[in-house]
């Protein structure tokens, strides 16, 4: 389930309230909407995740779902609005993993 943004104005004062409360409720859920997958690319030793979420300052954190991306070493290096590339071995077996933008 995916959040949509509530407008800073909208001319219904009540819908607008109600759309309020729906996403605070879904934030006080844990569905802040900040989720996506990325798969290693094969062969080469960075991939960029692209996400228009990520800023400068974001903090991105990767959770492995397949055994061989557990054992993968990952550092992160230049980090813009939008993208970061992840630095890892150079491989072909399927790592996986999902991840979280904050900030």
């Amino acid at each position: 389930m995916s959040t949509q943004k509530v407008p800073a104005y909208y001319p219904d004062v009540e819908e607008h309230r109600r759309l309020l409360a729906n996403s605070l409720n879904n934030v006080i859920e844990g569905k802040i909407n900040s989720t996506g997958s990325i798969t290693l690319e094969d062969s080469v030793t960075t991939t960029d995740l692209e996400d228009d979420r990520i800023g400068i300052d974001s903090v991105i954190l990767l959770m492995p779902t397949t055994s061989d991306a557990a054992a993968e070493n990952i550092y992160f290096s230049a980090q813009d609005k939008g993208v970061v590339t992840l630095n890892h071995t150079s491989d072909t077996t399927s790592r996986i993993f999902k991840y979280v933008v904050i900030g």
